[in-house]
């Protein structure tokens, strides 16, 4: 991960007012032609695509408000940003925070958030408030969208006559006729055990949350279990199908090579989520991809929503002001909002601003959207949060993969941090 550390710019020195020398306010009531300047400090929790909007961010910033500068501290979002944030609200918060949805659920109730104001949410889709209102409190402002699933081999499947499946025996069908032509069903690369945290959840959001959405609540009221029920082992039982059907270097191969592979034609088909369309249209421009919802066993699958970049702001900061000044920027520069899309390869969360690159997935995402068969994934991270449970049930399932425990272990281990499993 990217890290970027600006040095912070001493203040300027107030200048003594001198009616003599001609300083103070000017004809007209406008102010000095010198503004204090101003370090925002920034906690970036980033995902695998991010890396690098922090420089255009900065580009654009200099121009529109030269007196302000972001202190940059860039993170790993699923390894280092809830760490980060537990080190910080012990000292005092960053002035802004970047992470995702999910986090404001996590930090808003301890009342360490600034709230966003509606100037700025009402240049974004109505839909990006959804997860990041509390109590009738707006507390992040969602910048950004991936989607997850099934990426495939558009032209594979043409060629082979495979369909889209809608149930797990179609995809078995599929996973048949790919070791039948020596194809790879699946890449994967299971070396990065938030890869597995996060296909474990895909595999949860349709066998598990769309039918049950509280379940978590029920787990910790003691009503359910990862040992007891069957849509959750079903779940993690997903993990050992794709484990059985990848390249058996998969513990051992790097996301980059992963997507290299799926785009070499080596496998068919990868559980993954938009992060991977960056590594596939870098590898190949022309690289035909489409992406479908894992089949789950009652053949009703949704295709999974993520809000991913959003902007959380300190209570307690000293500068709102030019806070939202940074958050005027981020909402009405649509060039540079254009040029994050484009770069991060996502989908916009601002009104009238539409990415220009293209997305050969972008046909089965509308699909799926007309039809009503899209899940948002801020449910199930809201009821089973990711620091300290999903990534710690992510490594436990690695070992249970690797042999190293049963099943059961694996499930034992993850009732037995139920107290983890909630922001609150």
């Amino acid at each position: 991960m990217k890290k970027k550390k600006v040095l912070s710019l001493l203040l300027i020195a107030v200048m003594t007012l001198s009616l003599a020398a001609g300083c103070g306010k000017k004809e007209g009531g406008s102010s000095s032609d010198s503004k204090d300047k101003v370090t925002l400090t920034v906690l970036a929790g980033q995902s695998t695509t991010d890396a690098g909007i922090e420089d255009m961010i900065d580009e654009v910033l200099a121009e529109k408000y030269p007196n302000i500068t972001l202190e940059w501290e860039c993170v790993d979002w699923g390894n280092d940003f809830q760490p980060k944030m537990q080190q910080y609200m012990q000292s005092g918060l960053p002035d802004i925070m970047i992470g995702k949805a999910q986090d404001v659920a996590t930090y808003a109730p301890q009342g360490v958030l600034g709230e966003i104001d509606s100037k700025y949410l009402d240049r974004g889709l109505d839909a990006a408030r959804e997860n990041v209102t509390v109590d009738g409190k707006t507390y992040g402002m969602v910048y950004n969208a991936m989607y997850q699933g099934v990426y495939y081999n558009k032209a594979m499947f043409e060629e082979n006559g495979w369909g889209i499946p809608e149930t797990q025996e179609d995809l078995k069908k599929i996973i048949d006729g790919c070791k039948a032509k020596g194809i790879v069903p699946f890449a994967s690369h299971m070396v990065d055990t938030w890869s597995i945290g996060n296909v474990t959840m895909q595999f949860a959001m349709n066998d598990v949350f769309n039918n049950d959405p509280a379940w978590g609540d029920e787990f910790r009221d003691g009503k359910v279990s990862f040992s007891d029920s069957e849509e959750m082992q079903t779940a993690y039982d997903y993990n050992k199908l794709i484990y059985d059907n990848t390249f058996p270097e998969t513990f051992s191969t790097e996301q980059t090579d992963c997507d290299a592979k799926m785009v070499q034609g080596e496998a068919a088909m990868k559980v993954s989520g938009s992060w991977s369309i960056q590594n596939f249209l870098d590898i190949d421009e022309n690289f035909e991809f489409g992406i479908f919802p894992f089949p789950n066993q009652t053949g009703d699958s949704k295709l999974i929503f993520e809000p991913n970049i959003t902007i959380m702001t300190s209570k307690d900061t000293k500068h709102q002001e030019e806070i939202n000044q940074v958050l005027d920027l981020l909402t009405s520069d649509k060039d540079l909002a254009v040029e994050i899309l484009d770069y991060t390869k996502t989908a916009s969360m601002l009104k009238d601003v539409t990415p220009t690159f293209e997305n050969p997935s972008q046909e089965d995402i509308d699909t799926y959207a007309k039809e009503g068969r899209i899940a948002d994934v801020t449910l199930g991270n809201n009821q089973l949060v990711w620091g300290g449970f999903q990534e710690e049930n992510a490594k436990d399932i690695a070992a249970w993969l690797q042999g190293d425990i049963s099943f059961e272990d694996c499930l034992k281990a993850s009732d037995g941090r139920v107290d983890a499993s909630s922001a609150n």
